[in-house]
């Protein structure tokens, strides 16, 4: 894209301001400056005025009922093994990872899936689900193509992390690597914000992006190619969660679902997790905030919380079905947030409040679109314990202590006993559960 290209597009959309410090830059703000304009779609740009106009109101959750959850247990759950099992080894099963994050919140400089959290080994994220999908892989003599979806940010340093560790076993010609968009941002009434004077301000458009950068980047071509039917949804801060299981796959085909999603029981009532609720005959996810206390508190005939089961984002989609929504427009949050900005001199001002709007897009909200949902429970100590803060809960401490929680529980049901202080860690790809370590004998520990 040259200027006059650039001056074309923003005069077409009402930014030319974005223009406005040209004769300062240098060649190469120069050149980065029209490589962002490049990527600026004026209709994606209608959204988010449209967005803005439409305000951050959140809608009336008031009638919403709670869904049916499934507890699988007994000949259902067998059922849901043996299905998930033959989709598995039929190889029609794919991971898909979003990773877009960076570990900034944690005090680690780079992706949050480079984090080291092995108790034991200080291995990365990254390399608990990878070495997951290789065993399950192993297990049932297929090939789980494994997609993540990265940013801009952190594409390169996420590339680096898996080469130099080999991918971790697998192979890469099964490792996709995406990149979510990015959208401007923007003030009040609908401008561009500029955070230097040859730079406009982007941010990541949420894990909601995928849909349309799954489509762009020819993943979704590539699933359909290798014969992909259901798609395994995670996030890169959960180590523990059991990467297409093969119970949570078969419930999936057997419910003849588009969107399923694993679903944990609260911890308190106002939790901050998302709530799917049925409206009708669809099912909507609730964010926390559009609750009212009431709404959080209330109890059911059996005396637990009717809204018990929120969403630690742990799904199964039809791939048919992603192909489907990646053709729509998909709505905008608004997030109102502290953004450098360029005075009209070209000097950049650090706000102290919030002055303009980021726009992301949540991945849930093509729930109401599926035309059959399933939901089924699980015990979060078991699959979910996220690495979100540096301490607290949800921190690197608490994921760590909950992980050697679950291998000593396998160890325990194998006959062997884990002295009090002694830090384990057990390579996925050696064993998946605790039926492995039975199997294998194995245990392995260090001080």
């Amino acid at each position: 894209m040259n200027y006059a290209e650039a001056e074309k597009t923003l005069k077409g959309c009402g930014q030319e301001h974005v223009l406005a410090f040209w004769k300062k830059l240098s060649k190469d703000e120069r050149s980065s400056l029209l490589a962002q304009i490049a990527k600026i779609e004026p209709r994606s740009l209608k959204l988010c005025r449209d967005a803005l106009a439409k305000g951050a109101a959140a809608p009336d959750s008031s009638a919403g009922k709670a869904p049916k959850v499934a507890t699988l247990k007994g000949k259902k759950l067998a059922e849901a093994v043996a299905a998930g099992e033959k989709e598995i080894a039929a190889g029609r099963v794919a991971a898909l990872l979003v990773a877009g994050g960076q570990g900034s919140r944690l005090g680690y400089d780079g992706p949050k899936g480079c984090y080291p959290i092995g108790p034991a080994t200080d291995a990365p994220l990254f390399y608990f689900h990878a070495r997951k999908i290789l065993a399950r892989g192993n297990r049932y003599g297929a090939t789980i193509p494994f997609y993540v979806m990265t940013s801009e940010a952190n594409n390169a340093a996420t590339v680096k992390c898996f080469e130099d560790n080999g991918y971790f076993g697998l192979d890469p010609k099964n490792v996709f690597f995406f990149t979510q968009g990015m959208w401007p941002g923007m003030t009040k009434d609908g401008r561009i914000i500029l955070d230097a004077p040859g730079h406009i301000f982007m941010s990541p458009d949420g894990h909601g992006g995928l849909l349309a950068a799954l489509k762009r980047s020819g993943a979704l071509a590539d699933m359909k190619k290798r014969g992909v039917k259901s798609v395994f949804f995670f996030q890169v801060d959960n180590p523990l969660v059991e990467i297409a299981d093969p119970a949570f796959i078969g419930y999936h085909v057997l419910e003849k679902s588009e969107y399923s999603l694993k679903l944990c029981a609260k911890r308190d009532p106002f939790e901050k997790v998302g709530i799917p609720m049925l409206f009708g005959d669809r099912c909507r996810m609730v964010e926390y905030t559009e609750m009212t206390d009431a709404q959080c508190t209330r109890k059911g005939r059996d005396g637990r919380l009717y809204f018990l089961y929120g969403s630690p984002a742990i799904h199964v989609f039809d791939r048919a079905f992603l192909e489907r929504e990646a053709s729509k427009d998909m709505p905008l949050h608004l997030a109102f947030k502290k953004i450098p900005t360029v005075d009209a001199k070209g000097r950049v001002e650090k706000p102290v409040e919030p002055n303009g709007y980021k726009f992301e897009k949540f991945i849930f909200d093509i729930l109401p679109n599926a035309k059959r949902t399933a939901f089924l429970a699980f015990d979060q100590k078991d699959e979910f314990s996220p690495v979100k803060n540096a301490d607290g809960t949800d921190s690197p401490a608490t994921c760590k202590a909950d992980m050697q929680a679950k291998w000593t529980k396998w160890l325990a049901e194998a006959g062997v006993t884990v002295k009090k202080g002694v830090t384990i860690e057990i390579d996925p790809a050696y064993a998946l559960d605790a039926a492995d370590i039975k199997r294998i004998g194995l245990c392995l520990g260090a001080d």
